[in-house]
């Protein structure tokens, strides 16, 4: 496992420690069962004819600093919907990403769309804290996780309602995806040893992938080409974060993704 998954593992674990002693997984999972659950699906959003875009909302990264620390998640969420955003991605990992499940609240009240939490989900407390701030979907990363966990985290999103998005770096990460049975494949670009990031990556990989199982691209997306180039080698839709994030205006960088690509 790279050094730097390990350490943010280590923290989330941490952290997880602190919030089950301040509400218990039994009281958590008591919240979410009489909530009806939303019915927005994100599997289904990315299956629409066209690339879709899954517009994230991320203030920082470990790798690139502060990227839009001050962001108004609640306008940010709405710009998106109305310029066309598919689904919305939120980073709820706080202390490397600066993020919280308070932006995901958020979120989901400002707009009608699917709402990803995006966080190193580990444990079934996780799922259910999830859930409970109003998510349609989380997402899993093989890297952190072996076949029996991410089972083991399947069945609870299951229960809570939830889909997943299973992102994975190379073959041997899709090969354990693929016989946990999964629906929807991210596969990001990213080199979590290097953080080199390489499009490459996504278009040598989803030759792999089975027929009619939707691909999502992630890490790397910059402009309307780089769409081209991913929507040309069979993706259904492609997570854009940082390039929206570092624009005066995310909406109207999302409306050239959608737009110019066409």
């Amino acid at each position: 496992m790279p050094e730097f998954l390990s350490r943010i593992l280590n923290t989330t674990r941490q952290d997880l420690s602190k919030r089950k002693l301040e509400r218990p997984l039994d009281a958590l999972r008591d919240s979410v069962r009489p909530a009806p659950r939303h019915g927005r699906s994100l599997i289904g959003a990315v299956r629409e004819p066209g690339t879709s875009v899954i517009a994230e909302i991320k203030r920082a990264s470990p790798s690139r600093g502060d990227i839009h620390p001050d962001v108004d998640v609640a306008a940010t969420a709405a710009a998106y919907e109305g310029a066309g955003a598919a689904a919305v991605s939120v980073l709820t990992e706080e202390r490397h990403f600066k993020g919280s499940l308070a932006d995901l609240v958020a979120v989901r009240a400002a707009c009608g769309l699917p709402v990803l939490r995006k966080d190193f989900i580990i444990d079934p407390y996780q799922v259910w804290e999830a859930a409970a701030a109003g998510a349609d979907a989380i997402l899993l990363i093989v890297a952190a996780l072996g076949l029996r966990e991410l089972n083991e985290l399947f069945s609870v999103a299951s229960l809570a309602g939830l889909e997943c998005l299973v992102e994975v770096h190379n073959r041997a990460e899709l090969d354990i995806a693929l016989d946990a049975g999964v629906a929807l494949i991210g596969i990001n670009n990213r080199d979590l040893k290097t953080f080199s990031v390489d499009l490459d990556t996504t278009i040598n990989l989803i030759e792999f992938v089975p027929s009619g199982m939707p691909v999502v691209s992630e890490s790397g997306i910059r402009d309307a080409a780089d769409v081209k180039r991913l929507a040309a080698a069979g993706v259904a839709a492609v997570l854009v974060g940082e390039s929206l994030m570092r624009s005066s205006d995310p909406a109207e960088s999302l409306g050239r993704l959608l737009h110019d690509q066409v």
